[in-house]
């Protein structure tokens, strides 16, 4: 349920760092670079299509927005970030992928403080699109509920994806000793906030709803792209609080994400989530990958 225009997911992996384009292998970054140290800083994961770079205003404008939040400044604004994005784009050449476009605190000093770090460090990742499993998008992704709870905004705000993504990544490593796919994570009121990495959606008849970010989602780009395009279908679409019950309740479950494109899920702890409205999933997938077509901004 993803665009498949040439991707190879084995491609080799580059690397924009210092302005130069490089093998992923042979990057190199300071030890005492506060984004490696602390988890310091903000990132950006981008689909690329065919054509170009997805919505490539809106991810930079919430990483302009959310290194702003954390009192991230960068010297000359972000044009510096966006170049790095498009020459990176640039020499992974005309074919889906994946970019992680990251921006750190820099070099500073051992301790904690930021004020140690004069210079914020950029670096722009480019590595193949990621495809589903064939019988995994047959049947539909099994879920665990993940015993960790999504940290309230008060906490660290979804909004901001931070290089921090340790509560996602034990979630993800429940749910893999668990020998599920993925996990459903909830917040402290036991409300649905998101999976590890995907946003989550949930199909009653004409009517989709998913979790509002102050439930602990985060504001997706492949989630805006999906409520815009349902909605132009004709579907009710709502961003309201959902429960476990709700998901098992729903005529489909999916899961959206920038190298997930839209997922089905198959399964919540074990019991079965219906397929009935798969067929309506399976429009919403096809109309994605038409979309993120047309939103790609070319690099060439």
């Amino acid at each position: 349920m993803s665009e498949r225009g040439n991707e190879q997911a084995s491609e080799t992996t580059i690397c924009w760092i210092e302005g130069k384009i490089l093998p992923a292998s042979e990057a190199r970054i300071p030890v005492l670079d506060h984004g490696f140290l602390f988890g310091d800083g903000v990132f950006e994961g981008i689909r690329v299509t065919r054509r170009g770079i997805f919505r490539f205003a809106d991810h930079m404008k919430r990483l302009e927005t959310a290194a702003r939040a954390i009192g991230l400044a960068v010297p000359g604004g972000f044009d510096e970030v966006a170049r790095a994005a498009r020459e990176t784009t640039r020499a992974w050449g005309p074919r889906a992928g994946y970019l992680r476009l990251v921006v750190t605190r820099g070099v500073g000093a051992l301790g904690i403080d930021p004020a140690t770090c004069p210079t914020p460090a950029i670096v722009c990742i480019a590595t193949g699109a990621a495809l589903p499993d064939a019988k995994k998008a047959e049947r539909g992704l099994d879920l665990i509920t993940s015993s960790l709870r999504r940290p309230p905004a008060d906490v660290l705000d979804p909004r901001v994806k931070s290089l921090n993504y340790l509560n996602n990544v034990l979630a993800k490593r429940e749910a893999t000793l668990r020998g599920a796919d993925d996990a459903l994570v909830l917040n402290a009121r036991g409300l649905v906030a998101e999976a590890t990495a995907t946003n989550v959606f949930a199909l009653t008849g004409r009517t989709l709803d998913t979790p509002p970010t102050t439930d602990g989602a985060l504001e997706g780009l492949t989630r805006r792209t999906v409520i815009e395009l349902a909605a132009e279908q004709g579907l009710s679409v709502r961003e309201k609080s959902l429960g476990r019950f709700d998901l098992y309740a729903a005529d489909a479950v999916f899961l959206t994400g920038t190298r997930a494109g839209i997922v089905a899920v198959g399964s919540l702890d074990g019991s079965p989530i219906a397929k009935t409205g798969w067929p309506v999933l399976h429009d919403l997938a096809r109309a994605f990958d038409a979309r993120a077509l047309e939103l790609s901004t070319p690099v060439a």
